[in-house]
């Protein structure tokens, strides 16, 4: 007989042992993929994690897809250590997009130093009011957050698909569906020559630090992690539920809503359909595999930068085709959610009493 049992101890690295163990069966699991394919796994792998790192122009891309990946789990990972489940993060990226283009295009031409801090300023808050939808549901209806947020990104993403084919979209773009390209003022400045690192990844380290003092140095996040861990004992305590559900939704909008407009005045310089590869949705996979802590999650947005850059230079190099990329993220999302498990759980085998055998066959006629 197979049972569970919820582990009361466990080490201080056994959420290491846990990030370690998913990517090495990542690795395995790659390595039968890249088979399957018929390609050798050494040179995918090289592809994939060596040949990024050997030019100036490959640890820039990998820098750059860093920032939204670190900015955007950060805030999700505060709402997740609550059992706060934003899942909406890239449709609150699309709307954090379209607030900061529509301040670039108002004020095209513009010189004002403020026209950048207004334009992320303009998407943190269009982020968390697209999140604060779900908290309103989710407090005065006690709507399911999972669905709400996932929902409306779907909203967001026609939102965004009628703008730039229709208010927002250039006159003169030769019917492309994307807006004007944005002036000088409306951009982040380069970091790195020959590169495209803006100053767009000073924010998500700046989101780092906050992450980190507001987790493990603030009472209001103390009383986060307690409501997520003990929801009775937080109760007890007088903390509010539904303040902890706000808090940790506009949190995580905001954080998204800033990456929006770090791509858009980034390295994009407008609003056009395709804004983020999926962003939002790998930052939940970087926020499980950095352990929820600001530490970890930086680590973990860098291997996952490093994974969407190696998919392109793999598909280059190897003839790897571009789904590869989606699947690395659902084998690392997948094994880190069971090993996970057995990081909470111990798995018992019992067999059944000599008693309670007999009794059963007993009560047979």
């Amino acid at each position: 007989m197979v049972r569970l049992e919820p582990r009361t101890e466990r080490s201080v690295a056994a959420p290491f042992v846990v990030t370690a163990l998913a990517i090495a069966l990542t690795l395995v699991a790659g390595s039968v993929l890249f088979l399957i394919y018929g390609k050798s796994p050494i040179a995918g792998f090289k592809a994939f994690f060596i040949e990024p790192l050997q030019s100036s122009y490959g640890i820039g891309e990998v820098l750059l897809k860093m920032g939204p990946l670190l900015l955007i789990a950060q805030g999700l990972a505060i709402g997740f250590r609550a059992r706060i489940w934003n899942i909406g993060a890239e449709g609150q990226l699309i709307l954090g997009a379209i607030a900061a283009s529509m301040l670039a295009i108002q004020f095209d031409g513009s010189n004002s130093p403020y026209l950048l801090p207004g334009m992320v300023l303009a998407a943190a808050a269009a982020g968390m009011a697209w999140a604060g939808i779900a908290a309103f549901l989710r407090t005065q209806f006690n709507a399911n957050e999972i669905l709400v947020t996932f929902m409306l990104s779907s909203v967001a993403l026609q939102l965004l698909y009628y703008l730039v084919t229709g208010p927002l979209k250039d006159p003169m773009g030769f019917n492309f569906p994307q807006s004007i390209t944005f002036s000088p003022a409306a951009t982040f400045p380069i970091l790195i020559e020959n590169t495209r690192v803006n100053a767009s990844l000073i924010l998500a380290f700046i989101a780092t630090l906050f992450a980190f003092v507001f987790m493990q140095r603030s009472l209001p996040g103390y009383k986060l992690i307690v409501g997520g861990l003990a929801p009775h004992a937080a109760r007890y305590a007088g903390f509010s539920d539904k303040k902890a559900v706000w808090i940790a939704l506009l949190i995580g909008g905001g954080a998204a809503g800033i990456a929006g407009a770090g791509e858009v005045a980034g390295p994009l310089g407008m609003l056009q359909r395709n804004i983020s590869p999926g962003y939002g949705y790998a930052a939940i996979i970087v926020a499980f595999l950095g352990g929820l802590h600001p530490i970890g999650i930086v680590f973990s947005s860098a291997l996952m930068a490093l994974i969407y850059v190696g998919g392109d230079f793999a598909r280059l190099s190897v003839g790897l085709p571009g789904a590869v990329t989606t699947i690395f993220q659902g084998l690392l999302l997948t094994f880190y959610l069971a090993c996970a498990f057995l990081l909470n759980y111990r798995i018992r085998t019992t067999r059944p009493s000599r008693a309670a055998v007999s009794g059963s066959a007993e009560a047979v006629p």
